[in-house]
């Protein structure tokens, strides 16, 4: 509660949270919501939202004034959906993960609370209701997308799986920012027999923020899941501005800014697709698997002993022996430039070769990616790059780091693959991971 002075001026202007105010400080005036004070903070500090999204703190003395104004909101937990769903419209399912774009701020406590039901969805993104048909909202955790591993991947490829099988025309899964592209990846690899679109839409900003991105992101996400394109694909800004969304191939994006809206990009190809929020959408490119009638089974298998080691000037080669002797199965090497490893230095104990050499002795697949990121690998081109390729790591072209990662780990998996199968397969297509061939328009899109 706001203190007692507050609260006596609140009284005598007729105000009271919900009422939309005018709050003068000084020559400084804000009109906007009043809002209830959180259980934290100074309770001598009236909470304003203003009409562009963002709230204001004001510190109460006996010079500020308050003036109640027609109109105001309600500030119930959920607000109330004006809209419902169509069911004549397309049929999808939601997975809700946790994450900035499922939530809504409880001002009654200063509190996030998570969206559970498609009318709490549909209150936060009221145009998904002229899009989709939310059939279902299933949340089968609800954690930072930091704090996920294989088991939660595991658990969206089968609820996924397990959607589409049951009519959805497509899925959405609402995820955290900051590892976003690891569970896409997964799901690339996981889901086999992809016949319907899976979208995986995530928001850079609050929902308490003007510039919150999540009903944005959604709109263009519903349109992507009741599209033609049936592959894994992140759906989130293509610009700073509010104009459309990329559609990124799931196993071939990187968050490339912490804040910007704009921040996943396509690494060394294009976006499937540019999506606006009222649906029309521009084909960027034509080598996608296209709706179709098939049954999705979910591959979910993965090897929790797999690591990613990133190269830096002066690396010990022990951080390998390390790896090798805690029995990790396999080593993902974030190398230089087009895949380099410490070779010749000075000091030779410092080379990686022969801890590589013997990891692969010892059966742990070794693969090797370029912290470049644009670009690809290439095993022959400098006599160390040969030396690491003799030793037995394998190179793989211009799969991204982290897709690197979530491959291996899931084709450890499969324990009747032998350690020369998994090795083979981290050099081949296995879900759009590899590009055969760059070309100048897919840098820096």
């Amino acid at each position: 509660m706001y203190s007692e002075k507050i609260q006596s001026a609140l009284s005598k202007a007729g105000a009271k949270p919900g009422s939309r105010v005018r709050v003068a400080e000084g020559k400084r005036v804000f009109e906007g919501i009043l809002l209830p004070r959180p259980d934290a903070g100074d309770e001598n500090c009236l909470v304003v939202k203003l009409s562009s999204g963002y709230n204001v703190g004001i510190t109460f003395d006996a010079k500020t004034k308050v003036e109640a104004l027609k109109g105001g909101a309600e500030l119930e937990k959920f607000a109330k959906a004006r809209k419902k769903f169509d069911l004549h419209l397309p049929s999808v399912s939601m997975i809700a993960t946790g994450g900035t774009i499922s939530n809504r701020v409880d001002y009654r406590t200063g509190g996030v609370h998570p969206l559970m039901s498609p009318e709490e969805m549909l209150a936060n993104a009221p145009q998904l209701a002229d899009i989709v048909n939310l059939r279902s909202v299933v949340s089968p955790f609800r954690m930072a997308s930091e704090d996920m591993y294989s088991e939660e991947w595991k658990k969206l490829a089968v609820l996924a799986a397990k959607e589409l099988n049951e009519g959805s025309r497509g899925v959405l899964v609402t995820h955290g920012t900051d590892v976003l592209h690891y569970t896409s990846a997964a799901l690339s690899f996981m889901l086999k027999h992809l016949c319907k679109p899976v979208a995986v839409v995530g928001a850079q900003r609050s929902p308490d923020r003007g510039s919150f991105d999540g009903t944005m992101n959604l709109a263009c996400a519903a349109h992507y899941a009741t599209g033609n394109i049936a592959e894994v694909a992140i759906v989130m800004h293509g610009s700073s501005s509010d104009d459309y969304c990329f559609a990124v191939p799931g196993n071939k994006a990187r968050k490339m800014h912490s804040s910007r809206r704009d921040a996943f990009r396509p690494i060394n190809c294009l976006p499937y697709a540019k999506i606006w929020p009222d649906g029309r959408t521009e084909l960027l490119r034509k080598d996608f698997h296209g709706r179709a009638e098939d049954e999705v089974v979910a591959d979910a298998v993965f090897e929790p002993k797999v690591a990613l080691l990133k190269v830096f000037p002066g690396a010990s080669p022990e951080l390998v022996e390390h790896l090798v002797d805690k029995k990790y199965k396999g080593i993902v090497i974030e190398g230089t430039g087009l895949g380099h490893v410490p070779t010749e230095p000075v000091d030779r104990k410092a080379s990686w070769i022969p801890a590589v050499t013997r990891a692969v002795e010892e059966d742990v697949v070794v693969a090797v990616t370029s912290q470049c990121l644009y670009g690809r690998t290439h095993a022959f081109v400098y006599t160390n790059l040969r030396r690491l390729h003799a030793a037995g790591a394998v190179f793989c072209q211009d799969t991204l780091p982290e897709t690197a990662f979530v491959k291996l780990g899931w084709l450890l998996g499969h324990n009747k693959l032998s350690v020369g199968e998994v090795r083979q397969k981290m050099r081949e297509n296995l879900a759009g991971e590899i590009n055969p061939r760059l070309t100048e328009q897919e840098f820096l899109v």
